[in-house]
């Protein structure tokens, strides 16, 4: 103990100093402790008061992210002994997660099926700000230890969020699966960085041995250890062949949940895989793991598998999980150009993707408030009901799909220029590829999100019913975002020059 004294003052100085690059966080802090307290002392009837709470802090948040620009101006910043790293990069990610997260805590109360679980839904507030802190860590880590323990604190409330509805058959069943799951791929992620430290010496990426270390070890070790390590990284992002989970947990979950997983986790997974890759990309004696041929590999497979089968489902939910997983492999393609470039357009891209399928529950939420659709074919006809939210529908579905003129089609070309630039220096085969594979599962994925306008408007209902009303906010959410998605597609650089 008293060897450690001399390096104490260090220590609480590098602490302090890191402090108001740490402010977004600590309002998160505050908020989780606030939002906890408000529901002990009001129980189950405060899901108003801490839905306030919650919405009201975000917002605090998103004003402390945007200040933090500024403290960016002069480069990048270590904090907490190099634990944690704020760029702009980063900034942009959490930016995102807090600004998508402010509609998805409004989300919660809008579905029926949540609204009327017996213990109330004021725990969820406090659960998912917890959850949007870790994310707020995933979007930062650039130490292996970091990295570990913010994909466990995401993944403790993501559990607890997903069989949150205990009395539901499914929701228990997903959540006992998404558990056991993400036990597995814990700690086969935990084996895979004792190995990088082992062989490295240390758990810091962007200084001290890491890399050089992992030179002086057999090259197959090492790629076996990033390949562990990826097991990890593969869970949150649900790539193949870690997308078993997907269809049942997004199926089982309340809608509400699902439309948390499959967007904000992802692009935290996405801010700490960039993190992770940038110290590799831009050492120039690494060569004993191609990263570019794997993930390569890993999109094109998670692409096809995805799309192909969507085609087959005709649950809502179970459909939209499967398009997630292709979404991933299609994000994967910017990743893989390693530049400036890419970056941008899969910042885009995920933007244009998690706002439209958050529209997409949303309206998934809609009709199954309305009358209990949640398969396409109970579909039939409610579109000539319920025409405003048809038509939402169908604009949200076009652009998830990538056409014209929505913010979807701009995300892929994006993405696509950013990948033919790279092939153009290069002339690697697998950019080749990867592009012919985004373009032919584009196609593919016409075919499913197609079934629900055809049943919306184009198939009668086999009998008349008087359709109960629903959540109106859930209707005025989901034109807003249909509108906002046109508006990106009309207007891309008014969202693009900030990404």
């Amino acid at each position: 103990m008293n060897d450690l004294l001399p390096f104490l003052p260090g220590q609480l100085d590098q602490v302090l100093q890191s402090i108001p690059f740490f402010m977004p966080e600590i309002y998160l802090s505050v908020l989780f402790i606030l939002v906890l307290v408000t529901d002990l002392l009001f129980g189950k009837d405060s899901a108003w008061l801490c839905r306030i709470l919650a919405c009201a802090g975000m917002v605090f948040v998103i004003v402390k992210d945007l200040e933090q620009f500024q403290l960016i101006l002069t480069g990048p910043h270590f904090l907490f002994s190099e634990m944690l790293l704020l760029h702009q990069t980063s900034l942009l990610f959490k930016l995102l997660i807090d600004a998508l997260s402010v509609i998805l805590l409004l989300y919660f109360e809008w579905d029926d099926d949540l609204r009327s679980h017996r213990k109330g839904i004021s725990d969820l507030y406090s659960i998912s700000i917890a959850a949007i802190f870790g994310l707020h860590l995933m979007a930062m880590s650039v130490n292996l230890l970091s990295i570990y323990l913010s994909i466990e604190m995401v993944s403790i409330a993501s559990y607890l969020m997903v069989a949150y509805r205990s009395e539901n058959g499914w929701s228990s069943e997903a959540g006992l699966k998404y558990v056991l799951f993400g036990a597995a791929s814990s700690a086969i992620m935990l084996y895979g960085i004792s190995l990088l430290y082992g062989f490295g010496g240390t758990l810091n990426l962007f200084t001290g041995n890491l890399l050089p270390g992992l030179l002086q070890v057999n090259p197959i070790a090492v790629s076996f250890a990033l390949v562990l390590f990826f097991v990890g990284i593969g869970f949150k992002l649900s790539f193949v062949p870690m997308h078993f989970w997907v269809p049942d947990i997004y199926q089982g979950a309340p809608t509400p949940v699902t439309a948390f997983l499959s967007t904000v986790p992802k692009i935290a997974a996405f801010a700490l895989l960039i993190n992770f890759l940038t110290p590799f990309i831009y050492f120039p004696k690494w060569t004993t793991f191609d990263f570019r041929l794997f993930f390569s590999v890993i999109g094109i497979v998670t692409m096809i598998v995805g799309n192909f089968a969507a085609t087959l489902q005709n649950n809502i939910k179970r459909m939209l999980a499967y398009s997630s997983i292709g979404h991933t492999g299609f994000v994967l393609m910017a990743l893989v150009t390693f530049s400036t470039q890419g970056k941008s357009a899969l910042t885009f891209y995920l933007a244009a993707y998690a706002l439209a399928n958050i529209g997409a529950f949303m309206l998934a939420s809609y009709f199954a408030n309305t009358l209990k659709a949640e398969d396409v074919n109970s579909y039939k006809g409610l579109g000539l009901k319920y025409p405003v939210a048809g038509v939402c529908f169908v604009i949200i579905l076009i652009s998830l799909t990538g056409l014209p003129v929505t913010a979807g089609f701009n995300g892929k070309l994006l993405v696509f220029s950013s990948v033919y630039s790279v092939y153009q220096q290069n002339h690697y085969i697998w950019l080749l590829l990867l592009m012919i594979t985004g373009a032919l599962t584009t196609v593919v994925s016409l075919f499913y999100y197609i079934k629900i306008p055809l049943n919306l408007f184009l198939r009668k209902p086999e009998k008349v019913v008087d359709y109960p009303s629903s959540a109106p906010w859930l209707l005025i959410v989901s034109a807003l975002i249909a509108l906002l998605l046109v508006y990106f597609g009309v207007f891309p650089d008014l969202l693009a020059k900030y990404l």
